[in-house]
């Protein structure tokens, strides 16, 4: 039931939907000579798509979360596993075209590919079932799997967990996987912006890891002054931002996670 609320809710909280939705409402009301709500209704929408298109209030949300957690840094103590979270393989496609087709979020797989080269001796654990609410979508960790193998991570280091649909599965089926050992050093590895959420759950399920954030999407807090050329890159900023502290507040509610903004300790 969190899974089909999750999707449904996450739909409608994201901007460009929102606004949609209020100006299809708003011409409906004209329609139906509700003049004075029609207009008032069509007025929100097109300030709202101005604001979230082209003002930095989209990087604003964005940094919050991505400048949360820290660029992780090497001690001298190399890890015994690494995590990686799915969400940057486009799964139908990749099944479709027999390739793997990547988004915006492949920074994850190739920071986890650059670990796994740089301590050869960790385990790559590869976190991703399938998001889509259809019963025929495709996982997303075989495809990942197939495609280290064909990097030259050799297949034992792999294992592949392809049952999560959310971060909060993610965790809780990962630890359930590997078992991880007292004293044993994980790196967790996903977007910057996704850190806090998935930090939140992992500490939850009883699995300490370390952030290794990558997908930082910015330069940093100069863009939070730095406006949109195109309606489109700042709206798709603003869905990204808003589905994160949508999930923020909704895993702290339900108590998937036990603070709000997970941050270091």
């Amino acid at each position: 039931m969190f899974f089909l609320l999750s999707k449904i809710i996450g739909f409608i909280a994201l901007p460009s939907n929102a606004i949609a939705l209020a100006c299809g409402l708003g011409l409906c009301l004209l329609v139906m000579k509700r003049r004075r709500a029609g207009t008032g209704l069509l007025a929100v929408g097109v300030m709202a798509l101005l604001i979230f298109g082209y003002s930095p209030l989209s990087n604003v949300l964005l940094l919050t979360l991505s400048e949360r957690f820290p660029a992780w840094h090497f001690d001298g103590r190399e890890p015994d596993g690494i995590i990686i979270l799915g969400g940057a393989i486009e799964t139908e496609p990749s099944a479709a075209r027999k390739a793997v087709e990547v988004n915006g979020a492949a920074e994850r797989i190739i920071g986890g590919l650059e670990l796994a080269r740089r301590f050869p001796k960790a385990r790559i654990v590869y976190s991703s079932g399938t998001g889509n609410l259809f019963a025929n979508s495709v996982a997303e960790a075989p495809i990942a799997g197939r495609l280290f193998e064909r990097l030259g991570i050799a297949p034992g280091r792999i294992v592949l967990e392809s049952e999560s649909r959310t971060t909060d599965e993610n965790a809780r089926f990962t630890r359930r996987l590997i078992a991880p050992k007292p004293g044993e050093r994980w790196l967790l590895v996903t977007s910057a912006y996704h850190m806090p959420r998935a930090i939140g759950v992992f500490r939850k399920a009883g699995f300490d890891v370390e952030a290794y954030p990558v997908d930082w999407r910015t330069r940093g807090w100069i863009d939070a002054w730095t406006p949109f050329d195109r309606l489109s890159a700042g709206l798709a900023r603003a869905d990204t931002a808003v589905h994160e502290w949508c999930g923020l507040l909704a895993y702290r509610l339900t108590g998937r996670s036990d603070v709000l903004f997970p941050g270091p300790r």
